[in-house]
This record gives C-alpha cells, structure tokens and sequence, in this order.
C-alpha cells in the first residue's frame, strides 16, 4: 500500500431510529391502503347485488328482449345431448316421410339388415 493513500472508514452505524420510523410508517401506509381496498370491494359488492336500473325508462323492455339470431350457447354440453338424443330418435324410430307415396323411415339397424338381404335397389 501507497503510504500517501489514507484508509477510510465508516465512522457512523445507520440510524436505528431512521429505520424505525420508515417502517412504522410503512406498516400505517399498508394498513390503510389495504382498507381502503376492502372498503372499495364492498361499495363494489354492494353495487352489484342491487337490481340493475334502466338509465331511459324507455329501454326497460328492450333489456327484457331477446337478441336476434343465431344466439350464444348457455349450455353447450345439453344442447349437444339434446341434439343427440333427436338424431338417436330419427334414426331409431319409425315415421311418415311421404304418406302419399308410401314411403316411411324405418330403424338404421332394421335397414341395414333388409338391404343386406336384398341387395341395393338396382334400375
């Protein structure tokens, strides 16, 4: 070491009393922001338990009015198993597809049996 460089030191610790008050203040500043926050969700919660307000009085029954077609699904998974359950029906059910010429609908399994006995119709 270079006899003309003197060595320096720290000749203070840090303030204990500094560091105290930054965090007492920091606690009381969390404290009401994380009231502030709690009082915030409940207006919220308060607002959206109330029944909804028309602002014009002449849109009431627009609110009560259905949008036009097509619509979203509410319930994708029952509409499927409904529209299932219509095919199921068709295709294992009997019905009148042209009364007057005397053609009907007759069960899948049913037709598939009659045409593997009597071959496809041929002209």
């Amino acid at each position: 070491m270079n006899p003309s460089h003197e060595v320096h030191r720290e000749t203070s610790d840090v303030s204990v009393g500094g560091v105290g008050v930054f965090v007492i203040v920091l606690v009381v500043a969390t404290v009401m922001i994380s009231g502030a926050v709690w009082a915030f969700y409940r207006y919220l919660g308060e607002q959206a338990s109330r029944p909804m307000q028309a602002e014009f009085p002449l849109a009431t029954n627009a609110m009560r009015r259905l949008p036009p077609e097509p619509r979203l699904q509410t319930d994708p998974r029952d509409d499927l198993a409904n529209l299932r359950r219509a095919e199921d029906e068709v295709l294992d059910g009997y019905a009148w597809v042209d009364r007057n010429a005397g053609v009907v609908r007759i069960p899948i399994e049913q037709a598939m049996k009659l045409t593997a006995e009597r071959g496809l119709p041929t002209r």
